[in-house]
């Protein structure tokens, strides 16, 4: 009998050692060929220092009337490209990339008091990015994972918001995908965060698939916006920056907020959403005191991007922009 206790006890101990420091033991070579942020920025590109972040941002046109424009996940400002000019004729337009996306600087948790990717540092990165540019209120357009930062900024900050345009938002209580919370803090393990980068690696690969389901018609989606949408892929620590965000401290469920959104709001959505379902944003259109919905025909999930004059024409009209 004592053998077979001592059996399992140092069974079980092997066990612990294995799982303990067997993660560090697999692998993690850094990928070849990333740089700097700002030696793939662009011409117009512009850098500010907000909260100790370097946030990459490009704005065009001028006026009192200023929108400030928040891509969704995976994405980045390039989202915006095909109607920047277009709300630059309206006034004062602003595109920056959000934490762990595009240009913007990828500061490492380990370097940091909080972690730099959750929904409480978006708020306030964006709130301090409003304050540098001496920007008092803004509309808030914001696509898919970014309407969610700007409905979470209008509960925070109403009255820095004139309007929110949320344009096929994704601002939680759908049936996507989730990590159980108990998960949660097995992610956030030294051991996990060691094989993290590995785990994200895989969008490298698979991530045109999901750009092309953003679209009703993948058929229009060119080499150039596959390249447009790949370029922050060439980004020193984007892998673990990801994953640092998809893990990032838990912030309060935005749908059942909604009805205390004390701004006005727009929602324009793509019929053709195949991401997140249109029945969702006629749901949550009706849980939002006074909001008004537009669904755009023969349009997916960025219709901004796939369908920008139709999509433009609709911003303008609920506007009163004409």
């Amino acid at each position: 009998m004592k053998h077979w206790l001592k059996f399992i006890l140092a069974s079980f101990l092997s066990l612990c050692l294995l799982l303990t420091l067997g993660p560090f033991l697999v692998p993690v070579p850094d990928l070849p060929g990333l740089v700097t942020e700002k030696s793939l920025a662009d011409p117009d590109s512009k850098f500010i220092e907000v909260n100790e972040v370097a946030v990459h941002y490009k704005e065009a046109g001028g006026s009192e009337l200023t929108f400030i424009l928040l891509h969704g996940f995976g994405a980045s400002l390039f989202s915006w490209r095909e109607v920047m000019d277009d709300f630059s004729t309206h006034g004062r337009v602003i595109a920056y990339d959000r934490p762990a996306f595009g240009l913007t600087e990828r500061p490492m948790p380990e370097e940091w008091q909080e972690n730099p990717y959750g929904m409480k540092f978006n708020i306030e990165l964006l709130r301090g990015f409003m304050d540098q540019l001496e920007i008092e209120q803004a509309v808030l357009v914001g696509n898919s994972a970014g309407g969610g930062v700007s409905v979470a900024f209008a509960l925070e900050y109403p009255e820095r918001v004139e309007l929110l345009l949320l344009v096929d938002p994704g601002v939680g209580g759908g049936r996507g995908p989730q990590f159980p919370e108990w998960a949660l803090p097995l992610m956030w393990t030294p051991q996990m965060r060691h094989l993290g980068p590995l785990l994200v690696r895989d969008i490298a690969q698979t991530g045109n698939d999901t750009i092309l389901r953003a679209w009703s018609d993948p058929s229009r989606v060119t080499q150039d916006i596959l390249d447009g949408y790949r370029k922050p892929l060439k980004v020193e620590n984007w892998d673990r920056a990801l994953y640092e965000l998809t893990f990032a401290p838990a912030y309060p469920e935005l749908r059942p907020q909604l009805p205390n959104i004390m701004v006005p709001v727009m929602i324009i959505g793509g019929e053709d959403d195949r991401l997140i379902r249109p029945r969702y944003f006629e749901a949550i259109s009706k849980e939002i005191p006074g909001a008004r919905l537009s669904l755009l025909p023969n349009c997916g999930h960025v219709p901004h991007e796939e369908c920008p004059v139709e999509f433009m024409a609709e911003v303008e009209g609920l506007l009163n922009l004409k």
